[in-house]
């Protein structure tokens, strides 16, 4: 689940990040085969590794306006609230994965999460308590494949139970030119394809505080999704609503609902043993 549009301002990048005093996480190193090994970030030098990541995607690959206070770093004010996810090469020990986490209790102290920028989030307020954030996943263009995203996803189910999270949710990027449709065309088609199968109840529906245009003319009927959104509706995520637009990013955001007990049962599995 994504990123960040407006709130760019930063903490200064030589504090230390705070470590959420409520987050029991799972063994520092994570078996995942012989490719590749997980780790939670214990120490700046560590977030700087993904930001330095985060950067390399979205702004030297998919072109985003990042305002950061440190060069070559996707820096923003929520990273000193989260936990972050590091995949590494295990030859060389290049961070080639990452995704962050804001705990219910780190929301508390960041005065909310991402979501709430871009969406009115009340209808979930009664999940908050037990709800964690995911956001600004990437991985390096050389390493997407799937041993890389089954790592992440089993260190994120053993985070969840670990802490006894029941929901996680998140933004998912759609960029406004996918696969060759310009103007948020693509996007608009993808939400009318997935609202059809993976709409979340209406009592959990959330409207977007910048709404894109849905109902364009010409928008195809057949694009696909991107492969990260589709890997979270087959894990079981349900779409909460029609999607914001982020001008930062230049991307229609889709914010999805995941319930933990929902997480197939090979990632439930390997979290267990972790």
């Amino acid at each position: 689940m994504a990123k960040d549009p407006d709130v760019k301002t930063q903490p200064s990048p030589g504090i230390p990040r705070s470590t959420p005093p409520l987050a029991q996480r799972p063994p520092a190193e994570v078996a995942a085969g012989r490719a590749v090994s997980v780790s939670w970030a214990r120490h700046l030098d560590d977030v700087r590794q993904a930001q330095r990541l985060r950067f390399e995607v979205f702004a030297g690959e998919l072109g985003a306006r990042l305002h950061t206070p440190l060069p070559g770093h996707d820096i923003d004010r929520f990273d000193d609230f989260c936990e972050h996810l590091l995949v590494r090469d295990a030859a060389s020990q290049q961070v080639i994965g990452t995704y962050r986490v804001l705990t219910p209790a780190q929301a508390r102290r960041a005065g909310g999460t991402y979501g709430d920028q871009e969406f009115d989030l009340a209808p979930l307020r009664h999940l908050r308590p037990r709800m964690a954030e995911l956001g600004r996943s990437c991985v390096h263009p050389a390493h997407r494949h799937g041993g890389v995203i089954l790592a992440l996803w089993s260190a994120l189910a053993a985070f969840a139970l670990h802490n006894r999270l029941d929901t996680l949710v998140g933004c998912a990027s759609i960029p406004m030119q996918h696969h060759g449709v310009p103007g948020g065309r693509a996007a608009a088609a993808i939400w009318h394809q997935v609202r059809q199968r993976y709409l979340a109840p209406a009592a959990l529906q959330v409207q977007p505080r910048l709404a894109l245009p849905v109902d364009m003319p010409g928008a195809p009927a057949d694009v696909q999704p991107p492969a990260l959104i589709k890997g979270y509706l087959r894990l079981g995520a349900r779409v909460l609503g029609a999607p914001a637009w982020d001008p930062d990013f230049n991307t229609a955001d889709l914010p999805l609902l995941l319930h933990v007990a929902a997480l197939p049962e090979r990632y439930r599995r390997g979290a267990l043993h972790a």
